[in-house]
């Protein structure tokens, strides 16, 4: 089991689809996207495993996969729950959205 000094790391998962948050070793969880015929990423899913619920996860998960959405100049949808929760209460510089409607 890994403890709160565990390294935590967000990686861009290409071959899956999704982004993966690691404490340590373990994966503590992911945002799944698709790409669209437009070439816009689709966020569709987030997940935190229950072994790391509570630890703020899912916030620094989606807000680094938003900052690298942004590096890399893509537009983002936002049909994961989740994710348009969270971008409902954050800024990220240079980040493209589509909203889909209705807005939630």
């Amino acid at each position: 089991m890994s403890d709160e000094t565990d390294t935590i790391t967000v990686t861009r998962n290409d071959e899956a689809g999704r982004y993966e948050i690691h404490v340590g070793d373990a994966l503590g969880g992911f945002s799944q996207f698709i790409t669209d015929s437009r070439g816009r990423e689709l966020f569709i899913h987030t997940e935190i495993d229950e072994a790391f619920a509570g630890r703020g996860l899912g916030g620094t998960l989606v807000g680094q996969a938003m900052a690298d959405v942004a590096a890399r100049g893509a537009t983002m949808v936002p049909r994961c729950p989740f994710v348009a929760r969270w971008l409902g209460k954050h800024e990220v510089a240079g980040l493209q959205v589509d909203w889909p409607e209705p807005r939630p």
